[in-house]
C-alpha cells in the first residue's frame, strides 16, 4: 500500500509490475548459487593439482576446471538480453522503471472502444405567433437529421412540462427552444402556459433548484429591437429559468432581430443561420462525447490541460467563419417573416460567453466596465447610421463610414412581391388598387371618389417608406412590412422613387389593354396619373425627403393624399402643404390605442395627442380617419368627441374595419366587423355630440361615412369635393413666393354632387358607372 501511494499507482498495476519482475529475480538468484558452488569446488581442485602438472598443462586444466564459469557467464548474458527484450516489449505499461518496481501508469487498463450513445436525439420546441419560429424549427430538424441524429419538432403548447420535462434529464436528449417575444414582451399564445409553468417552477421550493439537473438545452430567441425595453424578453427568461433549475446550457443563447439595422447578420433569418451553424458544430461534439472546450483563460492562472495551440484555434475559427458565410449565402429567401417584439441594447451575449454562468464578485467590476464600453461603442455605431428628420427640407444626414443596411431584406422582398407589390429601390413600393381596376371597367370608384372627387382610375397608390411605427391588429398587410421608430436604413433619392413609381404604375395599367370590359377612354386616362395616395403601407412621413417627394408630385400636377399614424408630430408640423392630410385615429383612449395599434414608441400617447394638435395648425384640408372595430372601440363616444375638439379637422371619415382574412399576428375576426347600419348609428350619435359637424357623404360599398365641418356647407349645399386645378395653382404660387403666399382649404373646394350625399338613393355609388354584384353575395360587409 505504501509503495502504491508513493508512486501513485493502483494495487492492480503494482501486482502486474511485481509479477513482471519475478522471472528476472529468480534467474539472478540461481546464477549466484551456481557461481558460489563452482567457486568452492574450483578452489579445492586448484590446491590439489598445482604441483602435479606443467604450466601449459596447468593453464588448459584451469580452463577446463573453470568451464562452468564460462557457461554461467554465457547464460547470464543471455538472461540479461532476454530481460531487456521483455522490458522493451512491455514498455507501454509504464514510463519510468525503478530498480525493482515500475512506476505505475496514470490510467487503468486500456478499455475497449467506447460505443455508448451520448446524444439520443434532439427535441426542438417552438413558440411562434406568425410561423417564423416554426419554420426555423423545421429547418433545424432537417439539418440535425442529416447528421444521423433523430430530431423531433414539438409545438410547445402540446407539451406538458410538469410530466415530461424532467424525463429529458435522463434520456440523453438535447432540447432546443425557439421562442418569440410578442406584444409587451409577452410570450406567444402557444407558449404562454409553458413559460408560466417554467417561471413558477424556477422559484418553487417544491421542485428544488436541481429539478432539471442533467437537462442539456439551447435557446434561440426571436424579437425586434425597435420595441424598446422588451427585446427578446421571452428568450432571455426561458434561458434564465432553465438555468435556475440546474439545466446545462450547451451553448450561448442566440438572438434573432427583425430590425435589419441592429441585426448582427442583417436579418432575423441570417441571425438564425449563424446560430444554427454553431449549434450543429456543438451537437456533433456532444455526439462524440466531447465536453465543452476550455477557452484557456483559467481563473487560477495555471496551465490548462485542455488549452489548444493558438494556431489550431485560429484555424478552427476561420473554418467556422467560412461555414457560417456559406450557410448564409445558401439561406433561402422564402422563409417566413417577422415574429414580433421589442428594443433594447445588445443583450450581453459576449459577456456571457466570456464569463460563463457564474461570476465572482471580484470579476463583476471588470465585466460591467466591458459591458459599458460595448454599449457605448454600439450606440456610437447606431448614431452613425441614423438619419435625422429635419424641419426644413426633409433630411439631415449624419455621415459615417459604416454603410447603412437596406430596409427590405431578401425574405421581405419575396413576401411583398408575392402580395403584388412592385418594389422600388430599397424602401419604397407601388401597387394597383382594386378600385383603380374597378373604375377602369366602369364598375365604380372608391370612397375618395364619392367624398372628394378623385378619379380612381387615375390614382397611384404608393409609399416612399414601407416601414411603420405601429403593428395594428387590422393591418391589411399582415405585418409583412418592416417596423421602426426612426430612419436608420439606406435612403433612395426622391426623384428616382417617383420616376420608378410612375413607370411601374403605368406598366400595371398597360396590362389592362384589351381586357374585356375595360373602357378605352378610361384606359388612356389611367396612363396619366393625376392623384397619389401615400397610404399604401407603412409610414410615408418617416421618409427623410418626404417634402421633396411631395414637391415633385405637385410639379407633375399630381395631387397628394398623405396618411400618417399620429406618432410623428414634429414631422407633421414641418410638412409642406399637401392636397389633403390624414391622421389615423384608431382609438380614443390610451389603453385602447395600445391594444389596437400596438405602437412601438413608449410615449405613444403624448405623441398621438401632439400629432392631433399639429394637424390643427395646418391650413390645408385635414382629415381624421376613424376605423371602427366592433367590441373594441365603438363605445368610446365621449372620448372621440374630445379628440376631435383637440385637432379640429375639416373632415372625419368613419369606416368599419376591413377583415382581410385570418392572420396569426392578429386576433381580429369577422365578429369585429360592424355592419353598415351600425357604422351609420355610430356616426349619428357622434354628430349629435359635435355641433360643428354634420354627416355629409356616404359610400355604402366601402362601409364608410364622411362627417364634414359646417364651413364646407355653403348656402345649404355641401362643398366637400376638391378643385384640383385650383390647388395646383395655389401650391405653385406658394412655392414661388418661398412660402409667403398661403392658402386654406376653402380656397380649393368644389361642390359635391347629389348622388354622393348622405341619404341619397345611390348611397354613394356614381350613377355614371354600373355596379357589379358578385354571385351568391347578398351583402358586402367587408368595406374596401
Amino acid at each position: 500500500m505504501l509503495i502504491s501511494q508513493k508512486y501513485g499507482c493502483t494495487q492492480h498495476q503494482l501486482q502486474r509490475t511485481v509479477y513482471f519482475n519475478t522471472p528476472i529475480a529468480n534467474m539472478l538468484s540461481f546464477f549466484v548459487i551456481i557461481v558460489l558452488c563452482i567457486n568452492r569446488v574450483s578452489t579445492l581442485d586448484t590446491k590439489v593439482s598445482q604441483n602435479a602438472h606443467s604450466p601449459s598443462e596447468s593453464y588448459l586444466m584451469s580452463i577446463w576446471q573453470n568451464r562452468l564459469y564460462l557457461y554461467s557467464a554465457a547464460a547470464l548474458v543471455f538472461g540479461i538480453w532476454f530481460s531487456l527484450k521483455l522490458v522493451l516489449k512491455k514498455k507501454s505499461f509504464s514510463k519510468d522503471v525503478g530498480p525493482w518496481v515500475y512506476k505505475a501508469v496514470k490510467s487503468n487498463d486500456i478499455p475497449d472502444r467506447d460505443t455508448s450513445v451520448h446524444v439520443s436525439g434532439v427535441k426542438i420546441f417552438y413558440g411562434s405567433q406568425t410561423g417564423t419560429a416554426k419554420g426555423f424549427a423545421e429547418e433545424l430538424s432537417e439539418e440535425v437529421k442529416t447528421l444521423g441524429i433523430p430530431a423531433e419538432v414539438i409545438d410547445i403548447k402540446d407539451y406538458d412540462p410538469d410530466d415530461q420535462l424532467a424525463d429529458e434529464c435522463t434520456n440523453k436528449s438535447v432540447c432546443v427552444f425557439l421562442v418569440a417575444t410578442y406584444t409587451d414582451g409577452q410570450p406567444t399564445e402557444n407558449a404562454e402556459w409553458f413559460c408560466k409553468w417554467l417561471e413558477e417552477a424556477s422559484t418553487d421550493f417544491r421542485y428544488g433548484k436541481t429539478y432539471l439537473k442533467g437537462l442539456r438545452y439551447a435557446v434561440f430567441g426571436l424579437g425586434n429591437s425597435v420595441y424598446v425595453g422588451h427585446y427578446n424578453t421571452v428568450g432571455k427568461n426561458v434561458d434564465k429559468w432553465l438555468w435556475m433549475l440546474s439545466g446545462m446550457r450547451i451553448m450561448t443563447r442566440g438572438e434573432g432581430d427583425c430590425n435589419v439595422v441592429k441585426s448582427r447578420n442583417g436579418s432575423i433569418q441570417a441571425d438564425f443561420v449563424s446560430w444554427k451553424v454553431r449549434f450543429l458544430k456543438r451537437l456533433q461534439a456532444l455526439a462524440k462525447g466531447e465536453k465543452k472546450s476550455c477557452s484557456g483563460n483559467c481563473k487560477t492562472g495555471g496551465l490548462c490541460k485542455s488549452k489548444r495551440k493558438d494556431g489550431q484555434e485560429e484555424e478552427e475559427e476561420k473554418e467556422e467563419e467560412k461555414e457560417e458565410k456559406a450557410a448564409l449565402q445558401n439561406n433561402s429567401s422564402e422563409e417566413d417573416l417577422i415574429e414580433s417584439s421589442s428594443d433594447e441594447e445588445d443583450s450581453g451575449l459576449q459577456d456571457e460567453k466570456n464569463s460563463g454562468s457564474v461570476v465572482d464578485m471580484e470579476d463583476l467590476g471588470k465585466i460591467m466596465n466591458s459591458a459599458k464600453k460595448a454599449k457605448s461603442k454600439e450606440e456610437g455605431r447606431g448614431d452613425g447610421q441614423m438619419v435625422k428628420l429635419s424641419k426644413l427640407n426633409g433630411v439631415k444626414k449624419i455621415e459615417d463610414d459604416v454603410e447603412r443596411r437596406e430596409m427590405i431584406t431578401p425574405a421581405l422582398r419575396g413576401a411583398l412581391t408575392k402580395q403584388g407589390y412592385k418594389l422600388i429601390g430599397s424602401h419604397s413600393g407601388v401597387k394597383l388598387c382594386r378600385w383603380t381596376k374597378s373604375m377602369l371597367r366602369g364598375r365604380g370608384g372608391c370612397y375618395k371618389h364619392t367624398f372628394y372627387g378623385i378619379e380612381s382610375h387615375r390614382c397611384m397608390e404608393t409609399t416612399p417608406s414601407l416601414a411603420c411605427a405601429n403593428k395594428c391588429v387590422f393591418c391589411w398587410r399582415h405585418h409583412t412590412n418592416p417596423v421602426g421608430t426612426e430612419w436608420r436604413w439606406k435612403m433612395d433619392p426622391a426623384e428616382k422613387i417617383l420616376q420608378d413609381a410612375l413607370e411601374k404604375h403605368q406598366s400595371m395599367i398597360r396590362q389592362f389593354r384589351g381586357v374585356p370590359g375595360v373602357k378605352p377612354e378610361r384606359y388612356e386616362e389611367g396612363l396619366a396619373v393625376k392623384h397619389c395616395a401615400l397610404s399604401l403601407v407603412g409610414e410615408p412621413i418617416m421618409y427623410p425627403e418626404i417634402n421633396t417627394f411631395i414637391r415633385l408630385l405637385h410639379s407633375h400636377r399630381i395631387s397628394s393624399f398623405l396618411v400618417t399614424n399620429a406618432q410623428f408630430p414634429k414631422e407633421i408640423r414641418s410638412l409642406v402643404p399637401v392636397t389633403q392630410l390624414y391622421v389615423s385615429v384608431d382609438a380614443s383612449t390610451k389603453d385602447s390605442l395600445k391594444k389596437i395599434d400596438r405602437p412601438l414608441f413608449k410615449d405613444f400617447w403624448p405623441r398621438f395627442l401632439d400629432s392631433l394638435r399639429a394637424l390643427g395648425e395646418k391650413r390645408q384640408r385635414t382629415v381624421y380617419r376613424l376605423t371602427l372595430v366592433k367590441a373594441w372601440n365603438v363605445e368610446e363616444m365621449q372620448s372621440y368627441s374630445e379628440l376631435i375638439a383637440l385637432g379640429q379637422p375639416d373632415f372625419i371619415e368613419v369606416k368599419g374595419v376591413t377583415y382581410c382574412g385570418e392572420s396569426s399576428a392578429s386576433s381580429l375576426t369577422m365578429a369585429n366587423v360592424p355592419w353598415h347600419q351600425e357604422v351609420v348609428a355610430f356616426v349619428q350619435q357622434l354628430a349629435d355630440m359635435l355641433p360643428q359637424y354634420e354627416i355629409a357623404c356616404e359610400h355604402e360599398h366601402s362601409n364608410c361615412l364622411l362627417m364634414a365641418h359646417t364651413k364646407f356647407k355653403v348656402d345649404g349645399e355641401w362643398w366637400t369635393w376638391i378643385d384640383y386645378e385650383r390647388f395646383q395653382e395655389l401650391v405653385q404660387a406658394h412655392e414661388e413666393s418661398g412660402g409667403q403666399q398661403g392658402f386654406s382649404a376653402l380656397d380649393y373646394m368644389a361642390k359635391t354632387p347629389s348622388w354622393a350625399l348622405f341619404g341619397a338613393s345611390e348611397q354613394g355609388f356614381d350613377p355614371a358607372d354600373t355596379r357589379f354584384q358578385r354571385r351568391n353575395k347578398t351583402k358586402d360587409i367587408s368595406g374596401c
